[in-house]
């Protein structure tokens, strides 16, 4: 085992650059032909809040008109005013309920397409699986919550207390400018105040949420080690202090969203009071007293959702800062403007490799040979660099110094695409998706026939094992390959390799979670069906590697 002159590992820290105020406005933003059926859905919301606004104020003038028994045929507008303002109450909210969340699941769905385009790029490089997952999905569903219930509740709410305020001016000035008063201390201050004291925990909620959400799919992922090593406790634990913080942040949210509902019906009774005050003593019918004193009430169904509001707004400002974060997030490798095309020759080279992560170099002054069609064995502890070279192998990360020669060309010089499809990747962790062997290895070459994918099973030594299944190629492999073994799981991805037909294979950690038995055998069977492709593998269990094997050793310290 020999060492590498001038190496130098350190650990990559991890920093997410801050967005600042309102980048991501230009995520959620709708294209042409979505706008207008959000403005449909906010000219629909208008109609049913005025609608039951008009109901509560045509039902109240119509019983203390009726009570004075009137000719009936005065009462006939009303009446048919009441039923046309009931059902229209609902028509219309079911109307604005449909085409406002069709154009705010556009928008998302936009989003979360630009979202996962970036995703391509930064994922591989990420240290942080769970929190990629949570700003993908709960994060991005931030996006539903801006526009069906901040937006465009808020706009419907200031239109239609508008109009109420307008239409209480006309029956009385002074009731008018009274519960124009309330109103705006309800669509202001109400909302500040909720906001302020919600601030906090809701810009904990966000982070909270990804935490768990990491901590959650790590635990999952490493279960089978965390029984191995015996550590449920430790990770309980850890998982208990993430769930306590997002459960203090819910109820510190949930108790501002109380003092908001508290503080808007002290608005809307008090409007309602002085209506009452103000009407009393005013020279006018006892029709449209009702009217003047009821109406203020309906507002609060209007009005009700702007506290919450505005304490969701902050929830949905720092959740699309965290998706705008990880939008901003440089690109781990420049594409060249200029790519050169793809050379026929397979020779590997590294000279004076470095790369790291943020400020810190992972590795300083890496140099390696790896002729076409040889064997080369990198070994190192965890975090000596192995992955990081992986992913500078397959264009995945940009070096900060040194090169990578394909055939004597700098792959910086290459599209990623162009390089990858050269080198193949198998790693400790390569995914099984939940559905049919069949389907798992149609990835790598859609279309392929079955005497090709039998080929490839038999190669990675797997095909009398899929041969003696009941369905065969059409067995489901269960979540993440969970009916099948360990190793089964991986010649199960290395097949798949094969089948992608790449000229240099690189192995991360391939035996990392089998048993000393089972990866030396897999080993060798990996080694042997590689036949005349380049072999990179990575590992701290050089011990693995069959002894007829003939390699180059490399060691990262």
């Amino acid at each position: 085992m020999t060492s590498t002159p001038g190496l130098d590992v350190r650990p990559a820290p991890q920093h997410s650059p801050r967005p600042q105020a309102g980048a991501w406005w230009h995520l959620v933003r709708p294209e042409a032909g979505v706008r207008w059926r959000l403005l449909l859905a906010l000219l629909l919301g208008v109609a049913a809040a005025g609608s039951a606004v008009a109901l509560l104020a045509t039902s109240a003038w119509l019983i203390t008109a009726a009570s004075a028994q009137p000719p009936v045929l005065l009462l006939l507008v009303p009446i048919v005013a009441v039923r046309a303002f009931g059902v229209g109450r609902g028509v219309f909210r079911y109307v604005e309920r449909l085409v406002g969340h069709d154009a705010a699941y556009r928008v998302l769905g936009e989003t979360r397409a630009r979202v996962t385009r970036r995703l391509e790029s930064v994922a591989p490089t990420s240290r942080r699986q769970g929190d990629l997952l949570a700003r993908l999905v709960l994060d991005v569903d931030a996006v539903l919550d801006l526009w069906l219930r901040v937006l465009l509740p808020v706009a419907v709410a200031a239109i239609t207390a508008a109009a109420t305020v307008a239409l209480l001016a006309l029956l009385l000035p002074a009731a008018g400018a009274a519960v124009a008063l309330a109103v705006l201390v309800a669509c202001t201050v109400v909302p500040w105040l909720t906001a302020q004291t919600a601030q906090r925990a809701e810009r904990n909620i966000a982070a909270a949420r990804g935490d768990v959400a990491a901590i959650t799919t790590e635990t999952l992922l490493t279960a089978a080690d965390v029984l191995a090593y015996n550590a449920v406790d430790e990770v309980l634990d850890d998982f208990s202090r993430h769930d306590s913080r997002l459960a203090a942040a819910e109820r510190r949210s949930a108790w501002s969203t109380g003092l908001g509902s508290a503080l808007l019906v002290l608005c809307i009774g008090g409007a309602s009071i002085a209506a009452l005050l103000l009407g009393s003593t005013a020279n006018i019918t006892g029709a449209v007293f009702a009217v003047l004193v009821l109406t203020p009430l309906a507002l609060a169904d209007v009005l009700g959702g702007i506290p919450a509001a505005a304490q969701l707004a902050i929830r949905v400002r720092a959740a699309l800062g965290r998706v705008q974060e990880l939008v901003d997030t440089p690109d781990p490798v420049t594409e060249p403007a200029d790519p050169l095309p793809l050379p026929t020759g397979r020779d590997l080279q590294v000279k004076l490799l470095r790369v790291g992560y943020d400020d810190t170099d992972v590795l300083d002054g890496l140099s390696l040979d790896m002729p076409a069609g040889s064997r080369v064995v990198i070994t190192g502890p965890s975090g000596a660099g192995k992955s990081t070279l992986a992913a500078v192998l397959l264009r995945f990360l940009e070096p900060r110094g040194g090169e990578v020669l394909l055939d004597g060309v700098d792959l910086a010089r290459l599209e990623g695409d162009q390089v990858r499809s050269v080198v193949g990747l198998l790693t400790q962790e390569s995914h099984v998706f939940d559905t049919s062997i069949r389907e798992n290895l149609l990835l790598a070459k859609p279309g392929v026939s079955d005497l090709q994918l039998w080929k490839a099973l038999y190669r990675a030594r797997l095909g009398l094992f899929v041969e003696k299944l009941p369905d065969g190629l059409d067995t489901m492999v269960g979540e993440h390959g969970a009916r099948l073994s360990g190793g089964e799981r991986q010649r199960l991805a290395f097949a798949r390799l094969l089948l992608a037909d790449r000229d240099v294979l690189v192995l991360d950690e391939p035996t990392e979670h089998l048993d000393e038995e089972t990866g030396r055998a897999l080993l060798a069977d990996l080694f042997a069906a590689a036949g005349d492709r380049t072999v990179v593998l990575l590992t701290h269990r050089p011990e693995l590697v069959p002894p007829h094997v003939p390699r180059q050793l490399v060691c990262l310290t």
